[in-house]
C-alpha cells in the first residue's frame, strides 16, 4: 500500500468514527522516524477505542500491521506506529496539553484533498 493511499484510508477510518479536528502532518522534511503524522481528537474513552479499532481493522484489511500499538482502555492518548504513517488519538485535554501540532510546526500540514 502507497503512503498517500495509508494516510487517506486512516483519515477516512478517523472521519467514520466522528474523530474531529483530524490533522495530516507531513515531517518527512524534518524527521526520519516518519513521513506523517496523523492527529485526531475523541470526546471519550469508548470513541477514542472505536477509532483505535477502525483504523486497525482498516489498515489489517488493506495488508497493514501496524509496527507497535501504544495505549489501552483508559488511556487518552493512543499512538499507533505505521513506520511511515503515526497516528495520534487524542482526548481533546491531552491534545491541548502536548501540542504536538506546535512541536511539529516544521512539517507541513496537508488537507485531505491535496494527497
Amino acid at each position: 500500500m502507497e503512503i498517500k493511499d495509508m494516510v487517506k484510508a486512516i483519515y477516512e477510518a478517523l472521519d467514520n468514527k466522528k474523530a474531529f479536528d483530524i490533522k495530516i502532518v507531513d515531517i518527512s522534511n524534518v524527521s526520519v522516524m516518519a513521513d506523517y503524522f496523523i492527529v485526531a481528537s475523541g470526546d471519550n474513552q469508548n470513541q477514542l477505542m472505536a477509532m483505535q479499532n477502525e483504523v486497525d481493522k482498516t489498515m489489517h484489511e488493506n495488508g497493514v500491521l501496524p509496527k507497535q500499538i501504544e495505549g489501552n482502555r483508559t488511556s487518552t492518548w493512543i499512538l499507533m506506529d505505521y513506520e511511515d504513517v503515526i497516528v495520534h488519538i487524542f482526548s481533546e485535554e491531552d491534545r491541548l496539553f502536548y501540542d504536538l501540532e506546535k512541536i511539529w510546526q516544521d512539517g507541513k500540514t496537508i488537507d485531505i484533498n491535496d494527497l
